[in-house]
C-alpha cells in the first residue's frame, strides 16, 4: 500500500499562527516551526504571548472560521487521495483543525490537544507523542506500506528522513539551505509530479 503523508499548516492550509498575528496586531505570533525548531520552546512562547494579551481559545477560533485552504489544495488533496491513501500529520490541534478540514472534506488527521480552563484560556498542551510525524511515518512503514511525506519546516523534517523519500513543499530559504537532500517544489503540480516519481522509484 502506498501511503502519502502531509504536513497540514503551510503545504495545504495558511499557518494559522501568522492568521492570529495578523488579525491581533500581535507580531510575536508570527514565530512557526519555519523559524524556531524546538517545537515546545516555541508552543511556549506562545502560550506566555496569549496569556499576556488575555486571548482564549474563542478568540483563535474565530481567526480560524475565516480561514480558508491555500488555492488549489482542495483539489490536489481530492486528486491525490484517489490513488494513494493520504494522511495529514500536523502540530496543530483538534481545537483549531475542524473548520479547515470540513473544507478540505474530512482528510484523515494525526494531531494534538490543548489544555482549557473553563473560561476557554488555553493553560497547556499534549503532544499525542514526542516526535509524533516520524514516529507516525515508522508505524507505517512497520506494517510494510510505503510512505512519501512532504512538509515545509523544521518540525517536518524527521518526518521526510523516515520515510521512503520525503519532497519540500514551499519552504523558507533557511529550509533549503540547511536540507538540500530533499527536493524543492513550489505548485501542486510539481509536488504530485515528484510523488509519483518518487513513488515509482521505490522498490521493497
Amino acid at each position: 500500500m502506498r501511503v502519502v503523508c502531509l504536513d497540514l499548516e503551510g503545504v495545504l492550509v495558511p499557518e494559522i499562527w501568522i492568521n492570529v498575528a495578523e488579525k491581533t496586531g500581535i507580531e510575536e505570533l508570527r514565530l512557526t516551526t519555519r523559524d524556531i525548531p524546538d517545537y515546545d520552546i516555541l508552543m511556549r512562547k506562545r502560550l506566555g504571548i496569549l496569556d499576556e494579551h488575555k486571548l482564549t481559545l474563542k478568540d483563535i477560533q474565530e481567526v480560524i472560521s475565516s480561514m480558508s485552504p491555500l488555492n488549489g489544495a482542495g483539489d490536489f488533496l481530492e486528486e491525490l487521495r484517489g490513488d494513494y491513501q493520504v494522511i495529514i500529520l500536523s502540530d496543530t490541534f483538534d481545537q483549531f483543525a475542524s473548520p479547515l478540514m470540513r473544507q478540505l472534506r474530512w482528510p484523515t488527521l494525526f494531531c494534538n490537544t490543548l489544555e482549557v480552563d473553563d473560561k476557554q484560556r488555553i493553560t497547556g498542551y499534549r503532544l499525542r507523542q514526542q516526535d509524533g510525524k516520524r514516529k507516525a511515518v515508522e508505524a507505517l512503514r512497520s506494517l510494510n506500506m510505503r510512505i512519501i511525506a512532504s512538509g515545509d519546516s523544521y518540525n517536518d523534517i524527521s518526518m521526510l528522513t523516515s520515510a521512503h523519500a520525503g519532497v519540500l513543499f514551499r519552504p523558507p530559504k533557511n529550509i533549503i539551505a540547511e536540507y538540500p537532500e530533499f527536493p524543492v517544489t513550489r505548485e501542486y503540480t510539481e509536488l504530485r509530479r515528484e510523488i509519483d516519481r518518487s513513488f515509482a522509484g521505490i522498490h521493497v
